[in-house]
């Protein structure tokens, strides 16, 4: 099925006039990039998607139908699962399903439980390596919203559930390269999200959109949905990801509202238990972002302190995420003039993606390393060097 999709989008391009050379030139990628999506090896990013639909005479939406594969998966139960779970919520306090186990408090939280060790993969494996565990873990809870008995109350946990593994799918596939998955899953988890009538998981699951597209009206639809209740750890990462979204579209002050208000939020102290899907969010998270925030608002001055101290900290076991905010330190870098750093950063950067199952620190190192290409130095000579071979 997916040689079959790639064939789609060759035979489209061939129609439209364009070679994959002239593909490449025209959307500012490599033809290696183009011949990788028609192989049906990588997706084509979300940042070139609304580009790459207008070359092809397309709108977004035919696009995404043109990628999109028939060979999907547990996701084709997901409407399903979720009329099931409406009706449900919606009729007596115990629904029985045939042949089906009851199911309640104790069984949730080891759901629960289970779910939380399977997102910790993600600290130290790519998308490559835990989409196949995520959506063979969705499958399962989907399998037992279908054939467990459960209270209304049980339901709406068990949904919720759902929707925080949709989540975790959906970063995975988009850490894989997989975006027509990915926007799937992301649509699947809003859905079982707002079944589960948990405002902050709303809300999550519109950031999560947001920050693929860099949507910043999503974007601040999740922090509407979500709410001044919301956790300060809930509130931090959602003012965060709108200040990615404000960074990508040029708004200065906007960016650097939203960040003083995540700062504000982070350090916040609660007396209520924070859920489990923002674990990792942390002032050191928000200073990360922060400094990519800067950095792609051109202002290295403010961006390479912020990241420099960040990484200091930030353990070389995490190898993805450090070597993807290595490559906005080095770009900050070379906003400062300063290449011979820069190229040092970078080789730091490609010692770290070496074998990481994702593709997206790749491809930003593709970008460094185009733009280092620039400059002269026997430091920056030995990197573009040691990256050829």
């Amino acid at each position: 099925m997916a040689h079959a999709r790639r064939l789609s989008l060759a035979q489209r391009r061939k129609s439209v006039g364009l070679s994959q050379d002239g593909l490449a030139e025209a959307l500012g990628v490599e033809r290696s990039t183009v011949v990788r999506w028609e192989a049906g090896k990588t997706e084509p990013q979300a940042w070139v998607r609304p580009e790459l639909a207008r070359k092809l005479q397309l709108s977004e939406e035919q696009l995404d139908d043109l990628l999109r594969t028939d060979e999907y998966g547990p996701e084709s139960v997901d409407r399903r699962v979720f009329a099931g779970l409406a009706t449900v919520l919606a009729l007596a306090p115990l629904t029985r399903a045939r042949n089906g186990s009851q199911i309640g408090a104790t069984q949730i939280r080891q759901l629960r439980q289970r779910t939380a060790r399977l997102r910790r993969l993600d600290d130290h494996l790519g998308g490559m390596d835990t989409y196949q565990v995520y959506t063979s873990e969705m499958a399962a809870t989907a399998r037992l919203i279908k054939t467990a008995s459960y209270s209304s109350s049980t339901a709406r946990a068990l949904t919720g559930v759902f929707a925080e593994q949709a989540q975790m799918a959906g970063w995975a596939a988009f850490d894989a390269g997989r975006y027509v998955e990915s926007r799937r899953h992301y649509k699947t988890a809003l859905i079982a999200a707002q079944e589960s009538g948990d405002p902050s998981l709303h809300g999550n699951s519109l950031a999560f959109m947001a920050y693929e597209k860099a949507d910043i009206q999503t974007a601040a639809e999740s922090t509407r949905i979500a709410g001044m209740r919301a956790t300060p750890r809930v509130r931090a990462l959602l003012q965060e990801r709108l200040a990615w979204t404000y960074a990508v579209s040029g708004q200065v002050s906007a960016t650097a509202r939203a960040l003083d208000a995540a700062v504000a939020a982070v350090n916040e102290s609660s007396h209520f238990p924070e859920p489990d899907w923002v674990f990792w969010v942390d002032p050191l998270e928000i200073d990360i972002m922060a400094g990519r925030c800067y950095t792609e608002l051109g202002r290295p001055a403010r961006a390479v302190p912020l990241l420099d101290d960040a990484l200091s900290r930030y353990d070389d076991t995490h190898s993805r995420d450090k070597a993807l905010y290595s490559t906005w330190l080095a770009h900050a870098l070379m906003d400062g003039d300063d290449p011979e750093r820069a190229a040092y950063v970078t080789e730091h950067a490609i010692d770290l993606a070496s074998g990481v199952g994702s593709v997206r620190p790749g491809e930003r190192l593709r970008g460094i390393l185009s733009r280092l290409a620039r400059y002269g130095g026997p430091e920056v000579a030995a990197v573009l060097e040691r990256a050829r071979g």
